[in-house]
């Protein structure tokens, strides 16, 4: 029966209509078919790239860390060769930090010119103790321990930096010890390995190893290294024990010391300029003949430019960038494979002989060092969970307390905005854990 369109209602006549519209819809989708293909695939298109910058953006931490790790074992095995090669270790202090001066002074002057805090009497002191424990003991004895031994056996027992930095904070109650906390008891239980390893290196030399592709090593730059005596063993891992004691009484200082001179690239500067000064004096001391202050275009002065301008200036820079976004403990967790690289370099470049006393001291050093990063990860982890815990989660519950921070908190909030402040003029760069200059780092 036909229905005319005057006989139905609108309700009735906009029902039949739909199923209509839909059809045709659904023909000219249909008609249009290779167009939507294409804008299938260039959506296609647009999301493989995000991906790939996302996954891009996630890597940029783990390549900078490789990177810095290649850097820091260069600057080991180029330091070595530059003292097989008779230049003074002394010498070689002085100059790499008056590199390092050079470098990283115009980023201090341009960067941090409006937020330099005002130099006082104790701020100075404080400066000149961390340049005499950074730049001169630290650098000395690390440089004559890298010379009785070698880089591979130096970058091992410098592992034990964290572990260190952890008893000295204990000790000045900087560090809170939490028996009773699964945190605490690794941290305590990695730094007894830590020492364990560093004991055994020092005390056990062991048998030779020969390393697999070091025979078939065509000739290299250097002539195989001659067999390291057990006097120089036992001085070697002396010069770098006393060498990261240095540096990780130099965090403690730096811990107190930041907190009054927050312009971290100015105070870097001062301390290396102040450094370099104190370093010229040693080496007049232990250094009488003028002719160890001689250097040329040769391997001396790329040993000392290299290690002055990539790991104090750019390392620095790199490092402070990495911890920024990830955090000490990741920057730290990378300290090992410097020691992989530089054992492998070594055993190509300077063909050097790596002893089984070395090698298990080294495993229970890198064993030793995870537990303690790992403790300390779930203490920072601890200390966030805390602090969002802390936060206000009602109006009605909280105002009163809250009222009561917002009235006692003025001058914290000036002093955070101080410290804003700083971050932003400084490159937004905020390290949180400090590097020695030779790769291993201090959460």
């Amino acid at each position: 029966m036909a229905i005319s369109a005057h006989h139905l209602s609108s309700a009735q006549l906009r029902d039949q209509c739909v199923p209509l519209s839909v059809s045709l819809s659904s023909c000219h989708l249909n008609l249009n078919q290779p167009k939507s293909s294409a804008a299938i695939l260039e959506i296609r298109k647009i999301a493989m790239a995000s991906c790939c910058d996302g996954f891009m953006e996630k890597a940029k931490p783990y390549f900078a860390m490789i990177c810095l790790q290649f850097g820091y074992a260069g600057m080991n095995v180029i330091t070595k060769v530059s003292l097989n090669h008779g230049m003074s270790h002394y010498v070689l202090v002085v100059y790499r930090h008056a590199f390092a001066t050079i470098s990283i002074a115009p980023f201090a002057l341009i960067l941090e010119r409006k937020v330099r805090p005002k130099m006082t009497w104790s701020i100075f002191f404080q400066i000149f103790i961390l340049a005499l424990l950074g730049p001169v003991i630290d650098q000395n004895f690390y440089y004559a321990g890298l010379k009785f031994t070698g880089p591979t056996f130096a970058c091992a027992m410098s592992n034990i930096l964290p572990a260190m930095t952890f008893v000295m904070a204990v000790i000045f109650r900087m560090e809170k010890l939490e028996l009773k906390k699964v945190r605490c008891q690794a941290k305590i239980a990695g730094t007894l390995v830590t020492v364990a390893g560093a004991m055994l290196m020092t005390l056990y030399k062991g048998p030779l190893m020969e390393m697999a592709w070091s025979r078939h090593a065509a000739a290299g730059v250097e002539a195989p290294a001659a067999a390291i005596s057990g006097r120089d063993w036992f001085l070697g891992s002396m010069f770098v024990i006393v060498a990261t004691l240095a540096w990780a009484s130099l965090f403690i200082l730096q811990t107190h010391t930041i907190k009054q001179y927050s312009a971290q690239l100015s105070l870097t500067t001062l301390i290396c300029f102040v450094g370099t000064l104190q370093a010229v004096v040693v080496t007049f001391v232990m250094e009488r003949r003028p002719s160890v202050w001689t250097i040329g275009f040769d391997m001396n002065l790329l040993a000392a430019a290299y290690a002055g301008i990539v790991t104090s200036s750019i390392a620095y820079y790199v490092q402070g960038l990495v911890i920024q976004r990830t955090g000490p403990v990741f920057a730290s967790a990378f300290s090992p494979l410097m020691m992989i690289i530089v054992a492998v370099m070594g055993s190509f470049i300077l063909s050097e002989q790596i002893y089984l006393g070395g090698v298990v001291g080294a495993v229970l050093i890198v064993i030793g060092l995870y537990s303690v990063l790992w403790g300390k990860h779930k203490e920072t982890q601890e200390k966030k969970a805390d602090t969002k815990l802390s936060l206000p989660t009602s109006k009605g519950d909280n105002t009163g307390a809250a009222a009561a921070e917002i009235a006692g908190a003025g001058d914290d909030d000036d002093d955070d905005a101080e410290r804003s402040r700083n971050h932003r003029s400084s490159g937004g760069v905020r390290s949180s854990s400090a590097s020695n200059g030779h790769g291993a780092s201090a959460v």
